[in-house]
Protein backbone atom coordinates (compact mmCIF):
# COMPACT_ATOMS: atom_id res chain seq x y z
CA UNK A 1 0.00 0.00 0.00
CA UNK A 2 1.78 3.13 -1.16
CA UNK A 3 1.49 7.00 0.64
CA UNK A 4 -1.08 8.15 -1.49
CA UNK A 5 -3.31 4.89 -0.47
CA UNK A 6 -2.51 5.60 2.87
CA UNK A 7 -3.77 9.47 2.80
CA UNK A 8 -6.63 8.62 0.73
CA UNK A 9 -8.08 5.20 1.69
CA UNK A 10 -10.59 3.76 -0.97
CA UNK A 11 -13.75 2.47 -0.91
CA UNK A 12 -14.81 4.87 1.90
CA UNK A 13 -16.39 8.26 0.68
CA UNK A 14 -15.14 11.21 3.16
CA UNK A 15 -18.78 12.50 3.96
CA UNK A 16 -19.45 8.47 4.75
CA UNK A 17 -16.37 8.20 6.90
CA UNK A 18 -16.86 11.20 8.84
CA UNK A 19 -20.94 10.31 9.69
CA UNK A 20 -20.31 6.88 10.14
CA UNK A 21 -17.08 6.85 12.65
CA UNK A 22 -16.97 9.90 14.40
CA UNK A 23 -19.12 10.85 17.46
CA UNK A 24 -20.68 13.97 17.65
CA UNK A 25 -18.51 16.99 18.20
CA UNK A 26 -15.28 14.44 17.26
CA UNK A 27 -14.10 17.40 14.36
CA UNK A 28 -14.22 20.26 17.15
CA UNK A 29 -12.53 18.20 19.54
CA UNK A 30 -10.25 17.15 17.50
CA UNK A 31 -9.36 20.51 16.28
CA UNK A 32 -8.59 22.01 19.40
CA UNK A 33 -6.48 19.35 20.38
CA UNK A 34 -4.64 19.14 17.56
CA UNK A 35 -3.75 22.75 17.94
CA UNK A 36 -1.99 21.94 21.23
CA UNK A 37 -0.23 18.75 19.79
CA UNK A 38 0.90 20.90 16.71
CA UNK A 39 4.79 19.70 15.66
CA UNK A 40 4.88 17.73 18.55
CA UNK A 41 7.42 14.65 18.02
CA UNK A 42 6.84 11.39 19.18
CA UNK A 43 9.06 8.06 19.45
CA UNK A 44 8.11 4.57 19.20
CA UNK A 45 10.23 1.74 20.08
CA UNK A 46 9.26 -1.39 18.98
CA UNK A 47 11.05 -4.56 19.01
CA UNK A 48 8.66 -6.16 15.69
CA UNK A 49 10.67 -7.39 12.97
CA UNK A 50 8.41 -6.69 10.86
CA UNK A 51 6.22 -3.24 10.72
CA UNK A 52 4.44 -2.74 14.14
CA UNK A 53 1.04 -2.69 13.16
CA UNK A 54 -0.47 -1.36 16.31
CA UNK A 55 2.47 0.67 16.75
CA UNK A 56 2.33 2.24 12.91
CA UNK A 57 -1.13 1.57 11.81
CA UNK A 58 -3.41 1.94 14.77
CA UNK A 59 -1.65 4.47 16.48
CA UNK A 60 1.33 6.54 14.25
CA UNK A 61 -0.57 6.91 11.41
CA UNK A 62 -4.01 7.90 12.36
CA UNK A 63 -2.16 10.83 15.14
CA UNK A 64 -0.42 12.27 11.90
CA UNK A 65 -4.12 14.16 11.52
CA UNK A 66 -3.00 15.85 14.80
CA UNK A 67 0.04 17.35 13.37
CA UNK A 68 2.49 15.29 15.18
CA UNK A 69 5.13 13.91 13.53
CA UNK A 70 6.09 10.26 14.32
CA UNK A 71 9.47 8.16 14.40
CA UNK A 72 9.00 3.85 14.39
CA UNK A 73 12.56 2.73 15.53
CA UNK A 74 12.88 -0.96 15.58
CA UNK A 75 14.61 -4.25 14.19
CA UNK A 76 12.69 -3.69 10.92
CA UNK A 77 14.60 -3.46 8.42
CA UNK A 78 12.30 0.05 7.05
CA UNK A 79 14.33 2.91 6.43
CA UNK A 80 11.58 5.66 4.54
CA UNK A 81 8.36 6.94 5.28
CA UNK A 82 5.37 5.43 5.08
CA UNK A 83 2.10 8.05 5.08
CA UNK A 84 4.33 10.24 6.84
CA UNK A 85 5.55 7.92 9.47
CA UNK A 86 9.31 7.83 10.30
CA UNK A 87 11.02 4.55 10.33
CA UNK A 88 14.63 3.86 11.74
CA UNK A 89 16.15 0.24 11.51
CA UNK A 90 18.20 -0.82 14.23
CA UNK A 91 20.43 -3.82 14.17
CA UNK A 92 18.67 -7.30 14.44
CA UNK A 93 19.57 -9.77 17.53
CA UNK A 94 18.90 -13.58 17.23
CA UNK A 95 18.65 -13.78 20.88
CA UNK A 96 15.70 -12.40 22.67
CA UNK A 97 17.41 -12.35 26.11
CA UNK A 98 20.25 -11.34 24.05
CA UNK A 99 17.49 -8.40 22.79
CA UNK A 100 16.19 -7.37 26.10
CA UNK A 101 19.76 -7.18 27.86
CA UNK A 102 21.23 -5.13 25.17
CA UNK A 103 18.03 -2.58 24.90
CA UNK A 104 19.85 0.14 25.81
CA UNK A 105 21.91 -0.07 22.61
CA UNK A 106 18.58 1.61 21.18
CA UNK A 107 18.90 4.85 23.30
CA UNK A 108 21.20 6.15 21.15
CA UNK A 109 18.82 6.19 18.19
CA UNK A 110 16.43 7.30 20.36
CA UNK A 111 17.97 10.30 21.71
CA UNK A 112 18.61 11.07 17.95
CA UNK A 113 15.41 12.02 17.77
CA UNK A 114 15.05 14.49 20.20
CA UNK A 115 11.25 13.71 20.94
CA UNK A 116 9.06 15.30 23.62
CA UNK A 117 7.76 11.68 24.01
CA UNK A 118 8.82 8.47 23.90
CA UNK A 119 6.20 5.45 23.32
CA UNK A 120 8.01 2.16 24.34
CA UNK A 121 6.49 -1.11 23.29
CA UNK A 122 6.90 -4.39 24.87
CA UNK A 123 8.55 -5.11 28.43
CA UNK A 124 12.27 -5.78 26.03
CA UNK A 125 12.34 -1.58 25.86
CA UNK A 126 11.45 -0.97 29.19
CA UNK A 127 14.78 -0.49 30.80
CA UNK A 128 15.67 1.67 27.89
CA UNK A 129 12.43 3.30 28.48
CA UNK A 130 13.64 3.88 32.20
CA UNK A 131 16.74 5.18 31.46
CA UNK A 132 14.98 7.36 28.92
CA UNK A 133 13.02 8.77 31.94
CA UNK A 134 15.34 8.74 34.85
CA UNK A 135 18.59 9.30 33.28
CA UNK A 136 17.86 11.76 30.63
CA UNK A 137 14.29 13.17 31.98
CA UNK A 138 12.49 12.35 29.03
CA UNK A 139 8.66 11.99 28.80
CA UNK A 140 8.01 8.46 28.25
CA UNK A 141 4.40 5.98 27.88
CA UNK A 142 4.82 2.20 28.44
CA UNK A 143 2.31 0.39 25.94
CA UNK A 144 1.65 -3.25 26.54
CA UNK A 145 -0.61 -4.49 23.59
CA UNK A 146 -1.10 -8.11 24.99
CA UNK A 147 -1.01 -9.54 28.60
CA UNK A 148 2.78 -10.39 28.45
CA UNK A 149 3.34 -12.41 31.94
CA UNK A 150 0.44 -15.21 30.47
CA UNK A 151 2.11 -15.12 27.15
CA UNK A 152 5.45 -16.50 28.85
CA UNK A 153 3.55 -19.41 30.24
CA UNK A 154 2.54 -20.73 26.66
CA UNK A 155 5.94 -19.87 25.08
CA UNK A 156 7.61 -23.07 23.22
CA UNK A 157 10.95 -20.85 23.14
CA UNK A 158 11.56 -21.36 26.90
CA UNK A 159 11.87 -25.20 28.82
CA UNK A 160 8.69 -25.77 30.88
CA UNK A 161 10.65 -24.40 34.24
CA UNK A 162 11.69 -21.68 33.35
CA UNK A 163 8.11 -20.31 32.39
CA UNK A 164 6.47 -19.66 35.59
CA UNK A 165 10.10 -17.26 36.57
CA UNK A 166 9.46 -15.56 33.59
CA UNK A 167 6.39 -14.75 34.16
CA UNK A 168 6.91 -12.74 37.28
CA UNK A 169 9.93 -11.61 35.76
CA UNK A 170 7.68 -9.83 33.06
CA UNK A 171 5.19 -8.72 35.57
CA UNK A 172 7.55 -7.10 37.83
CA UNK A 173 9.07 -5.14 34.67
CA UNK A 174 5.83 -4.01 33.58
CA UNK A 175 5.41 -2.72 37.38
CA UNK A 176 8.59 -0.81 37.46
CA UNK A 177 7.26 1.05 34.08
CA UNK A 178 4.36 1.63 35.83
CA UNK A 179 5.75 3.09 38.85
CA UNK A 180 8.46 5.28 37.19
CA UNK A 181 7.48 6.28 33.56
CA UNK A 182 4.27 8.70 32.74
CA UNK A 183 1.33 6.59 31.18
CA UNK A 184 0.93 3.00 30.47
CA UNK A 185 -1.70 1.93 27.66
CA UNK A 186 -2.71 -1.79 27.43
CA UNK A 187 -5.25 -3.65 24.95
CA UNK A 188 -7.55 -3.92 26.80
CA UNK A 189 -8.63 -3.51 30.68
CA UNK A 190 -8.13 -7.28 32.08
CA UNK A 191 -4.23 -5.99 30.59
CA UNK A 192 -4.92 -2.76 32.79
CA UNK A 193 -5.97 -4.37 36.06
CA UNK A 194 -2.70 -5.61 37.16
CA UNK A 195 -0.84 -2.12 36.74
CA UNK A 196 -4.11 0.60 37.28
CA UNK A 197 -3.14 1.06 41.10
CA UNK A 198 0.70 0.75 40.73
CA UNK A 199 2.52 4.51 40.76
CA UNK A 200 1.12 7.53 39.60
CA UNK A 201 1.04 7.13 35.75
CA UNK A 202 -1.45 7.92 33.82
CA UNK A 203 -3.12 4.67 32.75
CA UNK A 204 -5.26 4.10 29.22
CA UNK A 205 -7.29 1.39 27.45
CA UNK A 206 -6.40 1.78 23.54
CA UNK A 207 -8.10 -1.02 22.29
CA UNK A 208 -7.15 -2.70 19.01
CA UNK A 209 -10.15 -1.46 16.63
CA UNK A 210 -8.61 -1.41 13.08
CA UNK A 211 -7.44 0.90 10.66
CA UNK A 212 -10.55 1.84 8.37
CA UNK A 213 -7.65 2.76 5.94
CA UNK A 214 -6.56 -0.72 5.80
CA UNK A 215 -10.13 -2.15 5.09
CA UNK A 216 -12.03 -0.40 1.92
CA UNK A 217 -15.76 -1.84 1.56
CA UNK A 218 -15.27 -5.27 -0.49
CA UNK A 219 -18.98 -5.50 -1.45
CA UNK A 220 -18.66 -8.53 -3.88
CA UNK A 221 -15.80 -9.81 -2.74
CA UNK A 222 -15.17 -13.63 -4.44
CA UNK A 223 -15.60 -16.05 -1.75
CA UNK A 224 -13.09 -19.52 -2.30
CA UNK A 225 -13.90 -20.46 1.09
CA UNK A 226 -16.39 -21.08 3.81
CA UNK A 227 -14.29 -20.35 6.91
CA UNK A 228 -10.98 -18.72 7.50
CA UNK A 229 -8.89 -18.32 10.65
CA UNK A 230 -6.16 -15.92 10.87
CA UNK A 231 -3.35 -15.65 13.78
CA UNK A 232 -1.46 -18.62 15.33
CA UNK A 233 -1.87 -21.25 14.74
CA UNK A 234 -1.72 -23.59 17.77
CA UNK A 235 -3.40 -25.92 20.20
CA UNK A 236 -3.87 -22.74 22.60
CA UNK A 237 -5.83 -21.00 19.82
CA UNK A 238 -8.13 -23.56 19.19
CA UNK A 239 -6.67 -24.94 15.45
CA UNK A 240 -6.85 -28.47 16.59
CA UNK A 241 -10.37 -27.97 17.54
CA UNK A 242 -11.45 -25.92 14.72
CA UNK A 243 -9.80 -28.83 12.57
CA UNK A 244 -12.06 -31.90 14.45
CA UNK A 245 -15.33 -29.53 14.33
CA UNK A 246 -14.67 -29.80 10.31
CA UNK A 247 -14.28 -33.61 10.46
CA UNK A 248 -17.32 -33.34 12.09
CA UNK A 249 -19.16 -31.27 9.95
CA UNK A 250 -17.47 -33.77 6.78
CA UNK A 251 -19.32 -36.87 8.76
CA UNK A 252 -22.80 -35.08 8.68
CA UNK A 253 -21.94 -34.13 4.46
CA UNK A 254 -20.67 -30.81 5.09
CA UNK A 255 -17.54 -30.17 3.54
CA UNK A 256 -16.69 -26.72 4.54
CA UNK A 257 -13.62 -25.13 2.66
CA UNK A 258 -11.09 -23.56 5.31
CA UNK A 259 -8.42 -21.25 5.14
CA UNK A 260 -5.72 -21.16 7.97
CA UNK A 261 -3.29 -18.26 7.92
CA UNK A 262 -0.60 -17.30 10.45
CA UNK A 263 2.26 -18.76 12.35
CA UNK A 264 2.83 -21.44 13.75
CA UNK A 265 5.31 -21.55 17.28
CA UNK A 266 8.23 -23.66 15.29
CA UNK A 267 8.84 -26.28 12.50
CA UNK A 268 7.89 -29.24 14.79
CA UNK A 269 4.21 -27.56 15.66
CA UNK A 270 3.75 -26.86 12.36
CA UNK A 271 4.68 -30.79 11.58
CA UNK A 272 2.14 -31.63 14.17
CA UNK A 273 -0.63 -29.49 12.47
CA UNK A 274 0.02 -31.02 8.68
CA UNK A 275 -0.12 -34.30 10.45
CA UNK A 276 -3.45 -34.18 11.83
CA UNK A 277 -4.97 -32.75 8.43
CA UNK A 278 -3.41 -36.02 7.28
CA UNK A 279 -5.04 -37.97 10.35
CA UNK A 280 -8.64 -36.51 9.73
CA UNK A 281 -8.42 -36.51 6.52
CA UNK A 282 -8.76 -32.66 5.64
CA UNK A 283 -5.92 -32.37 3.53
CA UNK A 284 -8.59 -31.55 0.53
CA UNK A 285 -10.35 -28.98 2.38
CA UNK A 286 -7.63 -26.73 4.10
CA UNK A 287 -5.45 -24.56 2.69
CA UNK A 288 -2.58 -23.61 5.29
CA UNK A 289 -0.44 -20.40 4.58
CA UNK A 290 2.01 -18.73 6.56
CA UNK A 291 1.96 -14.75 7.50
CA UNK A 292 0.70 -12.29 4.93
CA UNK A 293 1.45 -8.20 4.76
CA UNK A 294 -1.51 -6.13 6.62
CA UNK A 295 -2.05 -4.79 3.72
CA UNK A 296 -3.38 -8.15 1.74
CA UNK A 297 -5.58 -8.43 5.48
CA UNK A 298 -8.36 -7.21 4.24
CA UNK A 299 -8.79 -9.09 0.88
CA UNK A 300 -7.22 -12.51 2.62
CA UNK A 301 -10.20 -12.45 4.70
CA UNK A 302 -13.03 -11.54 2.37
CA UNK A 303 -12.09 -14.64 0.76
CA UNK A 304 -13.94 -16.71 3.14
CA UNK A 305 -18.15 -16.81 4.23
CA UNK A 306 -17.26 -17.06 8.29
CA UNK A 307 -14.65 -15.65 10.05
CA UNK A 308 -13.89 -18.42 13.11
CA UNK A 309 -11.58 -17.53 16.37
CA UNK A 310 -11.75 -21.07 18.31
CA UNK A 311 -9.08 -19.59 21.42
CA UNK A 312 -9.09 -21.83 24.36
CA UNK A 313 -9.80 -20.96 27.84
CA UNK A 314 -5.83 -19.99 29.29
CA UNK A 315 -4.75 -17.24 31.22
CA UNK A 316 -3.87 -15.02 28.54
CA UNK A 317 -6.93 -15.38 26.52
CA UNK A 318 -8.95 -14.57 29.43
CA UNK A 319 -7.29 -11.09 29.27
CA UNK A 320 -6.73 -10.25 25.68
CA UNK A 321 -9.75 -9.14 23.23
CA UNK A 322 -8.55 -11.01 20.21
CA UNK A 323 -7.84 -8.44 16.93
CA UNK A 324 -9.30 -10.90 14.42
CA UNK A 325 -12.49 -10.80 15.36
CA UNK A 326 -13.24 -6.82 14.64
CA UNK A 327 -10.75 -7.14 11.68
CA UNK A 328 -13.47 -10.09 10.51
CA UNK A 329 -16.30 -7.90 11.01
CA UNK A 330 -14.33 -5.07 9.18
CA UNK A 331 -14.43 -7.07 6.14
CA UNK A 332 -18.18 -7.36 6.61
CA UNK A 333 -17.36 -11.34 8.04
CA UNK A 334 -19.91 -12.93 10.67
CA UNK A 335 -17.92 -14.60 13.56
CA UNK A 336 -17.98 -17.42 15.41
CA UNK A 337 -15.83 -16.77 18.75
CA UNK A 338 -15.56 -18.80 21.78
CA UNK A 339 -17.43 -17.04 24.53
CA UNK A 340 -14.59 -16.15 26.66
CA UNK A 341 -14.85 -12.76 29.10
CA UNK A 342 -12.96 -10.14 27.20
CA UNK A 343 -15.19 -10.94 23.43
CA UNK A 344 -18.47 -11.15 25.02
CA UNK A 345 -18.95 -8.01 25.58
CA UNK A 346 -18.90 -7.14 21.97
CA UNK A 347 -21.42 -9.65 20.53
CA UNK A 348 -24.00 -8.36 22.80
CA UNK A 349 -24.68 -4.93 20.82
CA UNK A 350 -25.53 -6.82 17.64
CA UNK A 351 -26.28 -9.62 15.32
CA UNK A 352 -22.11 -10.13 14.75
CA UNK A 353 -21.96 -13.58 14.54
CA UNK A 354 -22.32 -16.60 17.53
CA UNK A 355 -20.40 -17.59 20.66
CA UNK A 356 -19.68 -21.18 21.25
CA UNK A 357 -17.83 -22.91 24.40
CA UNK A 358 -14.27 -23.19 24.72
CA UNK A 359 -12.48 -26.40 23.61
CA UNK A 360 -15.99 -28.16 22.48
CA UNK A 361 -15.40 -28.83 18.78
CA UNK A 362 -19.48 -30.06 18.47
CA UNK A 363 -20.79 -27.25 19.66
CA UNK A 364 -18.17 -25.27 17.11
CA UNK A 365 -19.39 -27.45 14.48
CA UNK A 366 -22.70 -27.18 15.05
CA UNK A 367 -22.36 -23.11 14.93
CA UNK A 368 -20.36 -23.21 11.63
CA UNK A 369 -23.24 -25.42 10.63
CA UNK A 370 -26.10 -22.94 11.42
CA UNK A 371 -24.98 -20.33 9.86
CA UNK A 372 -23.31 -21.75 6.37
CA UNK A 373 -26.63 -23.10 6.07
CA UNK A 374 -28.36 -19.80 6.44
CA UNK A 375 -26.91 -17.98 4.06
CA UNK A 376 -29.77 -14.78 4.58
CA UNK A 377 -27.95 -14.92 8.08
CA UNK A 378 -24.52 -14.54 7.47
CA UNK A 379 -25.70 -11.59 4.92
CA UNK A 380 -27.30 -10.17 7.97
CA UNK A 381 -24.92 -10.92 10.48
CA UNK A 382 -22.28 -9.50 8.19
CA UNK A 383 -23.79 -6.23 7.38
CA UNK A 384 -24.19 -5.48 10.82
CA UNK A 385 -20.51 -6.04 11.79
CA UNK A 386 -19.37 -4.17 9.33
CA UNK A 387 -21.72 -1.45 10.19
CA UNK A 388 -20.32 -1.92 13.54
CA UNK A 389 -16.87 -1.40 13.06
CA UNK A 390 -17.68 2.28 11.00
CA UNK A 391 -19.43 3.39 13.82
CA UNK A 392 -17.74 2.11 17.08
CA UNK A 393 -14.84 -0.21 16.77
CA UNK A 394 -12.43 1.54 14.22
CA UNK A 395 -9.37 3.66 15.65
CA UNK A 396 -11.09 7.26 15.15
CA UNK A 397 -11.66 7.17 18.94
CA UNK A 398 -9.02 5.64 20.22
CA UNK A 399 -6.67 7.93 18.57
CA UNK A 400 -8.26 10.91 20.16
CA UNK A 401 -7.74 9.03 23.32
CA UNK A 402 -3.98 8.46 22.73
CA UNK A 403 -3.59 12.46 21.62
CA UNK A 404 -5.20 13.28 24.81
CA UNK A 405 -3.16 11.09 26.84
CA UNK A 406 -0.32 12.86 25.16
CA UNK A 407 -1.32 16.33 26.12
CA UNK A 408 -1.53 15.19 29.47
CA UNK A 409 1.72 14.14 29.90
CA UNK A 410 3.37 17.18 28.34
CA UNK A 411 1.50 18.54 31.06
CA UNK A 412 2.98 16.66 33.58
Amino acid sequence: MDTQTLDNPSGIPQLERQRLSAPAGWNSRRARLADRLQGLRVCHLTPQRTRDERAFGREALPAVAYGLQIAIIGPHSLTSRVGQVEFVAIPKSRSRLWRMLLSFRILREALKQNAQIYHVHSPEFVPAGLALKLVFNKRVVYDTREDFPSMMLTKTYLPVRWRKPMSRIVALVEKLAARFLNAVITADSGSLRPLAQTGKSRKLVLYNFPNLRFFPARDHAEKFYDLVYRGGLSDRAGTFVLLKALRLLVDRGLRARLLLFGYTDNAESERQLRNELVFLGLEDLVTLHGRIPHEAMASTLSKARISVCPLQNIPKFMNNIPVKVFESWACGLPVIATDLPPIRPFFQHGKLGLLVKPGDPVDLANAIRRLLTAPDLIEEFGRSARQAVFQRYNTSAEIHKLANLYGQVLAC
